[in-house]
């Protein structure tokens, strides 16, 4: 699970650039919300899954870290075009951005509460 978030989070990181590198060239930085939401929720926060996941093998390998890959990794490409669709005009997305934002949530629960149990975290 680890490696799966790692080698994603290296991708979002790779187009986060070069959003922010069009728009640097460009002077159009329309799209800077959906750069700092690639970079932050695709890039860093995978990342950090990954590298925990891979410190925590057995935190890993349980149905809620499963669930969590595939709830986020659905929403997060949703949810980076929906924000795309309203930044730069069509507000029709904005119940799917909605769903998709309410869904990456549920990742980050997921992710809280496999750490909180393999690491003890808030125990004596």
């Amino acid at each position: 699970m680890g490696n799966r978030f790692l080698r994603l989070a290296v991708i979002y990181i790779v187009l986060g650039v070069i959003i922010g590198n069009v728009m640097g060239a460009t002077m159009d930085f329309t799209l800077r919300p959906v750069h700092a939401h690639i970079n932050l929720l695709g890039w860093a926060s995978m990342g950090l899954f990954g590298l925990w996941y891979r410190s925590a093998p057995a935190a890993a390998e349980t149905r809620l870290a499963k669930f969590h890959f595939w709830v986020y990794n659905i929403a997060l490409p949703i949810q980076m075009a929906t924000l795309t669709m309203e930044v730069t005009g069509n507000t029709a997305a904005g119940p799917i951005l909605a769903a998709s934002s309410l869904a990456i949530a549920i990742g980050f629960l997921c992710f809280a509460i496999n750490l909180w149990k393999f690491t003890g975290v808030g125990q004596k």
